[in-house]
C-alpha cells in the first residue's frame, strides 16, 4: 500500500474519531428535562390568546399604535359579520413567531449539541434554535417562523443548564399574535425575545418569558406562556394537517367558503359573487 494511501487513510480515520468524539461531547444530563409532550396551559374562561392572563381581542389591552388599533377593531369587525379578519391561519397560512408559541397544538423540545427544535404535530411551523455560538448571518431568507438563535445558560450556579435565552429575527409576511388578528407590523422588523425554563416547584410545567418589540407597538409586550407536560409516558401525537378538509377559499380580497354540496358559497351576509369573467355561462 502507497503512503499516499496510507495518508488518506489515516485522516479519514482521524476525521472520524473527530466526528465521534464530537458527538459523545454532548451530554444531555447538563440541560433540563424537556422530554414529553407539552401542552398550553389553559386558564378557565379564557380562549387561546398572546397573554394568557386575559382574554382574545380588544380585551387583550395590546399596546398598539393608532393605525394598528384600526387594524384590529376592522378585524374584529369583520369577524362578527362573519369573515376571518386579519390573521391568515384560516387559509392554512401559518402567523408564525410569535403566535406559534401559544401552542394551540402540542409542543415537543427536543436538546441537540448545536440547536433546540420545537416540534409539533404541525411540521410546517418548525422551530430550530440555534445554540452552538453562531452570530446572525449576513443573509438570511426570511420567514414566517423566523431565524432564532439561543443560548443555554446556568442561572442557579448548580453547574448545569436551566435556561434557554433565544431572540428571533428576519420574518416575512402578514402576522398576527392571536386569531383575533392583533396585527404586527407590516415591515416585520419584529423582534422575539424568550426565557424558557422548567418551575421550580414542578418539573412538569415549562414557562416562557416573551417580550415582542415591533413597530405595530407603543412599546414592548412583555407574556408569560406556560405548558404543561402530559403525564403519559407514551403520549399521542396527533398528525394534524390544516389544508385537509379546509372548506375556506381566498378569491381577490375577499374570503368565501366551500359548502357540503361543493358550490361556492358566502362566508358572510350580503357578500358578492366574485368576478367571473373568464368563466362562461353554462347553465340556465
Amino acid at each position: 500500500m502507497s503512503s499516499g494511501n496510507l495518508s488518506a487513510g489515516a485522516l479519514l480515520g482521524t476525521a472520524l474519531m473527530l466526528m465521534s468524539a464530537g458527538a459523545w461531547a454532548f451530554d444531555d444530563s447538563n440541560y433540563p428535562d424537556l422530554r414529553g409532550q407539552w401542552n398550553r396551559q389553559e386558564v378557565p374562561g379564557i380562549a387561546p390568546s398572546f397573554d394568557p392572563t386575559k382574554r382574545p381581542g380588544l380585551a387583550q389591552q395590546a399596546p398598539l399604535t393608532p393605525e394598528y388599533q384600526k387594524i384590529l377593531e376592522a378585524s374584529l369587525a369583520d369577524q362578527a359579520a362573519g369573515g376571518a379578519g386579519f390573521a391568515p391561519d384560516y387559509l392554512c397560512i401559518s402567523s408564525g413567531m410569535p403566535m406559534r408559541m401559544t401552542a394551540y397544538t402540542p409542543l415537543e423540545f427536543i436538546i441537540t449539541a448545536d440547536a433546540t427544535h420545537v416540534a409539533g404535530p404541525d411540521g410546517y411551523m418548525h422551530r430550530r434554535i440555534y445554540t452552538d455560538g453562531r452570530d446572525w448571518p449576513a443573509d438570511v431568507e426570511p420567514s414566517r417562523i423566523g431565524y432564532s438563535i439561543g443560548k443555554w445558560i446556568d442561572e442557579d450556579g448548580d453547574g448545569k443548564f436551566d435556561t434557554l435565552v433565544v431572540e428571533t429575527r428576519y420574518f416575512r409576511g402578514q402576522r398576527a399574535f392571536d386569531q383575533t388578528g392583533i396585527p404586527l407590523h407590516e415591515d416585520n422588523q419584529t423582534v422575539v425575545m424568550e426565557r424558557i425554563y422548567l418551575d421550580k416547584a414542578s418539573r412538569n410545567v415549562l414557562h416562557n418569558e416573551m417580550t415582542v418589540i415591533d413597530h405595530a407597538l407603543t412599546r414592548p409586550w412583555s407574556v408569560i406562556k406556560s405548558y404543561v407536560r402530559d403525564p403519559s409516558k407514551q403520549p399521542v401525537w396527533i398528525p394534524w394537517d390544516c389544508a385537509e378538509g379546509n372548506p375556506h377559499v381566498r378569491i381577490g380580497q375577499e374570503d368565501y367558503m366551500v359548502g357540503a354540496d361543493g358550490l361556492l358559497m358566502p362566508a358572510k351576509k350580503n357578500q358578492q359573487p366574485p368576478d367571473l369573467r373568464y368563466f362562461k355561462e353554462t347553465r340556465k
